[in-house]
Order: structure tokens, then C-alpha cells, then sequence
């Protein structure tokens, strides 16, 4: 079978299944397994594959029929112009984050050199590590409650040449022990906001449900950390957080009776300041 086929049969065979994506999902798990770019793929329509080939291949695509998520069967995905390895114990990192980095370089860019930055929840470790290589003098620590995001987080700051420091613990409470040298302190903390039974992509579906739920108004472990922050010996200066468009209201008022403003927004992202 040539490349021109197979690309017409299994477009069609994602289609019926239901993938939006067909045409390019298909076209980039081709790329993947031939070791070319997606332009010579389609510029050599007549290429034959290999029986080994087309074999890899099905196995890819009956699982994307299935609506895995593509970065979980490639293993990697983009991240602001950067590669990081996915998994099924991470969330895939999603291009509406990048917002929070992009805060965030504008609220750093107003303050000291010495800045720390924690990232709770990390998850894959994009954000973190995307923090640290975009501000490099910046220290960077970051959290999470599971261990094997923090292996994969781990394996992506290795790969990605950043030095950043891990600590397993529920959002702030890892901290608490060091906070007396994290001063000033900018977290990033895009936590679970999916509200309990709001319905999910096929997608998502195949995604970690701790890591996407929160309670039946998407915000509890918002709250948590807001509440968190009284514990820490000094709290936090800026907060960035990243939730739906709706929840923006209700989450300006938690942070509110924490003690924090509202300083700035983009797109899912805001940016909180301590009063």
C-alpha cells in the first residue's frame, strides 16, 4: 500500500469514528513512523510502506479510534515550542496554558531578578519547566501529590536541561518546611477546575480524573490552595491560575477573602496579587 491510500483509508476510518482531527492526526503518526516531516509524506503520495510499517501504524490508529489522546500515543507533545513526554498519569498540555506563561514573564519582568516560582500541581512539568527556561535566573520549585507525575515531570526537566527542584505533597503543603527562603514567591497553580459531571471530550475521557475534577463547581482545590496560603510563614506575592471563563467571578472572590486582587487576565489565565 502507498502512502496515498493509506492516508485516504484511514482519514476515512478516524472520520467514522468520530475524530474531528482525522486527516492531520493520521498524517502525523505517518510522519512519526516513516522519520519524515508531514510535507514529504504528502510529497511522495506514491511511496510504499513497509508490511512492519503499516502494522505499527494500525495499532496507532485503532487507538486513536478509540480516542486516546494522540500525545499519549506518540509519548511526547508541544508546549510552547518545546517537546515534553505525556503519559497517561499527566494531563496533556494544552496550548491555552501558555497564557499563564506569558503573565507570567510580564509580571516577573516588573520585579526583582531574584524571583522564585512554584508551580503546584505540575503534572508534566511543562509549565515549570517552560518557567524556568524562560526566566533562567528565576528558582523554581515545583509540587505535586503523585509521584508518577513527578517521574515524568523529572524525566522532561532532564531532557529539557532545567534545574528545577521537586517535592511530593498536596498543592502549598510541601513548601511550608522551606517558605523562610522562597521570599518573593509567584506560584503557578493550573489545578483540576472541571466541575463534578460537566461533560468531557471522548479526549479528556482517556485523561487522569484527579487532575481534571474538582468538585461540583470546578473549584475546590482552589479554595484549598487559597486557605493554604495563611499557613506558609510568608504568604505568596502573585498567584497565576488558569480556570473557565465562568468560574473567573467566583475565583476572584475566593482569592479575595484570602487576601489577594485581582491584577490581570488572559484568555483562561488570571493573575492575583497579595493585598
Amino acid at each position: 500500500m502507498n502512502i496515498r491510500s493509506w492516508l485516504a483509508e484511514q482519514t476515512t476510518r478516524l472520520k467514522e469514528a468520530g475524530v474531528e482531527t482525522a486527516r492531520l492526526d493520521v498524517l502525523i503518526l505517518l510522519s512519526d513512523e516513516l522519520g519524515h516531516d508531514k510535507s514529504w509524506c504528502l510529497a511522495y503520495p506514491e511511496h510504499e510502506l513497509q508490511r512492519s510499517q503499516i502494522e505499527n501504524l494500525h495499532k496507532k490508529i485503532v487507538q486513536r479510534a478509540q480516542h486516546t489522546p494522540l500525545a499519549y500515543i506518540r509519548g511526547r507533545a508541544e508546549f510552547y515550542g518545546r517537546e515534553f513526554a505525556a503519559n497517561e498519569h499527566v494531563l496533556v498540555p494544552r496550548p491555552e496554558s501558555e497564557a499563564m506563561i506569558e503573565l507570567l514573564k510580564q509580571a516577573v519582568g516588573r520585579r526583582e531578578p531574584s524571583v522564585v516560582i512554584c508551580d503546584i500541581g505540575t503534572g508534566s512539568g511543562c509549565l515549570a519547566i517552560t518557567a524556568k527556561l524562560e526566566i533562567p535566573e528565576a528558582k523554581v520549585y515545583a509540587t505535586d501529590i503523585d509521584p508518577q507525575c513527578l517521574q515524568t515531570a523529572q524525566t522532561n526537566a532532564a531532557n529539557l536541561h532545567a534545574e528545577i527542584t521537586f517535592l511530593q505533597g498536596d498543592l502549598l503543603k510541601p513548601l511550608q518546611p522551606i517558605t523562610y527562603n522562597l521570599k518573593p514567591t509567584t506560584l503557578l497553580a493550573n489545578l483540576p477546575y472541571v466541575p463534578t459531571g460537566y461533560p468531557v471530550n471522548k479526549a479528556a475521557a482517556h485523561e487522569p480524573k484527579f487532575a481534571l475534577f474538582s468538585g461540583l463547581d470546578g473549584l475546590g482545590h482552589y479554595r484549598k490552595l487559597f486557605a493554604q496560603t495563611g499557613s506558609l510563614p510568608a504568604k505568596p506575592v502573585l498567584i497565576i491560575t488558569e480556570s473557565l471563563m465562568e468560574q473567573h467571578q467566583p475565583l476572584t472572590q475566593i482569592a479575595a477573602h484570602a487576601g489577594y486582587e485581582l491584577a490581570d487576565e488572559q484568555n483562561l489565565a488570571q493573575v492575583f496579587t497579595v493585598r
